[in-house]
Parts: structure tokens; sequence; C-alpha cells
């Protein structure tokens, strides 16, 4: 396969040509396709990668750095962590609450705009706090969860429970 034309050769993701599709790059293989309108986000995202991972293993050492023992470990311990925690929940609480702030973003509307929105469906704002602060989605809480939402109680009940185990 023949190296892209670039001036960035040092970076690992590069894109080639000027056309409807440009080819991805990955340390030189040719690794897929994508459409001009989002080459440069994904091409950016992915470059950034390295860098954030070690911002982050800078920031945990930082932290580590008065424990006592094996501070290595408790580096990666804290970058698991902290790594689950930056991934969007897909199921429980969390997951709901990230589904409520798509849908305020979804919306543009302010805070307040949408505690009103949410109360006009019979969710209150201290029930909304509760779901933000990780409390548990009671079954009271899903019909106006899915109003509010968008998506059916069926689903709402998935991403609550997790995947049924057969």
């Amino acid at each position: 396969m023949t190296q892209p034309q670039n001036p960035n050769n040092d970076l690992p993701w590069q894109i080639a040509g000027k056309i409807a599709y440009f080819p991805l790059f990955h340390e030189g293989s040719l690794v897929g396709f994508c459409r001009r309108e989002y080459v440069a986000g994904i091409i950016n995202k992915l470059n950034d990668e390295p860098k954030l991972r070690k911002a982050l293993e800078m920031a945990c050492s930082d932290l580590v750095a008065n424990y006592p023992g094996d501070k290595r470990k408790k580096i990666e311990e804290l970058i698991q962590k902290y790594l689950l925690l930056a991934d969007r929940p897909r199921y429980g609480s969390r997951a709901i609450a990230a589904m409520l702030r798509e849908r305020q973003i979804e919306l543009n509307v302010s805070d307040p705009e949408f505690y009103r929105f949410c109360e006009s469906y019979r969710l209150s704002v201290q029930e909304l706090q509760e779901i933000y602060g990780g409390e548990e989605v009671v079954n009271s809480q899903l019909v106006p969860l899915s109003r509010i939402l968008g998506v059916p109680v069926e689903e709402l009940v998935e991403v609550r429970d997790g995947p049924k185990k057969m």
C-alpha cells in the first residue's frame, strides 16, 4: 500500500486525496473510508487519544505521589476507574441520566426550562435530581421518562435493568 501524501506523516491516523470518500490510514495501512464532512473531526480525535491517555497517566501519578506501596499498580487502578467513569453508561440510572442530558441538549433548553418540561410530564425536579444522582429509577417514573425521552417504556426498562440473561 502506498503512503498517503500528507505533511503530517508522523501522525498514526491520516487521510489522503480529495474525493467524496476519503481513505483513512493508520500507520500507513488503509483501514477504511470516511465522508468529507466527518474526516477532520475523526482524524483529530483519533490522533488525540494517545495524548489524552498520557495526560490521564500524569494526573493519576500526581494523585498517588504520596501513597505508600506499589504506585504503578495504584496508577493503573485509577486510570481504569476514570476510563470507566468517562464512558457513557449503557445500563442503569446513570444511563437514563445520560439520556436525559442528551434530550436536554437536543431540545436546546436551559436547566430550569428542562425542569419545567419534565414537570409537565409528571417527573418532579426532586426525582430528576435523584436520577442524576444515580438513585434507582422506579417503575412509577418509567411512563413520564418515556414521554420525556420519546422512547418506549420497554426500552427504558431494558436500559434500567440491563440485558436479560438467558
